[in-house]
């Protein structure tokens, strides 16, 4: 548990660093354009599909104003924006995960080897497809949710924090040991990873809060990458 102390007290104290903060803006306004953008869409859609209101069995027609369709649509939309961070902060890590990991070697790290080039295709493809599993693990579990509501909040934090810490980190440890460097090392240290992952996951629960989790998980698990214990153990180069 140190190990994970250490290395989210080191990345929460570099947010002052220039190279942080022009990242962290981008990072949040990129956070909230989509979310802004998916709000509008919603209530705008909602509202069309709705324009003649609801009919219902002895009642006759309700919501019939299609302006408080929209907007009420828009309402549900921003409070779903606690489960939609999950899969915008995987997108934005994509992003901006080279260039934050960078900072951050620069700083803690200066003496370490350059990291190896990545073909932008892998990571293109790797990105997509767990974006597509982010959504349908989420889409499966708010069944669960809705189900037996009092539970949610752990679900939703040890589904989505053994994914994001996945995540984060195989693409902070692809930059150095390759892709199947990376999820060798996850493989042998995930508990401790996944641990990671749900205090990254804990403040995508809190809005405002949650448009820094990007920049500060995409910090943390670079410092817990290089502070694992690592050393090769076959021929392929993979490590544990």
């Amino acid at each position: 548990m140190n190990i994970i102390i250490t290395a989210f007290l080191r990345a929460l104290g570099q947010f002052s660093d220039p190279t942080f903060q022009r990242i962290l803006w981008v990072s949040i306004a990129t956070s909230v354009a989509l979310l802004w953008t998916f709000a509008i869409g919603l209530s705008w859609g909602v509202a069309m599909v709705l324009a003649d209101g609801i009919r219902l069995p002895w009642i006759g027609t309700v919501f019939t104003d299609p302006l408080s369709i929209g907007w009420s649509s828009f309402i549900i939309a921003i409070g779903l924006s606690v489960f939609l961070m999950v899969p915008i902060a995987s997108f934005i890590s994509s992003l901006f995960v080279d260039r934050v990991a960078r900072a951050v070697e620069k700083r803690h790290y200066p003496n370490i080897p350059a990291p190896k080039s990545q073909k932008i295709g892998d990571a293109l493809r790797d990105t997509i497809m767990f974006l597509g599993i982010i959504i349908l693990a989420n889409a499966v579990a708010f069944i669960l949710y809705v189900i037996m509501p009092p539970i949610a909040p752990f679900v939703f934090w040890a589904l989505n924090g053994y994914l994001l810490g996945r995540e984060y980190f195989q693409m902070a440890a692809a930059r150095h040991v390759g892709r199947d460097g990376a999820k060798s090392l996850w493989s042998n240290h995930k508990i401790k990873l996944w641990v990671a992952g749900i205090l990254m996951v804990a403040p995508l629960s809190i809005p405002i809060l949650n448009l820094i989790v990007p920049v500060l998980a995409a910090a943390t698990f670079t410092h817990l990458f290089h502070q694992i214990p690592k050393k090769p153990y076959d021929d392929k180069g993979l490590y544990r």
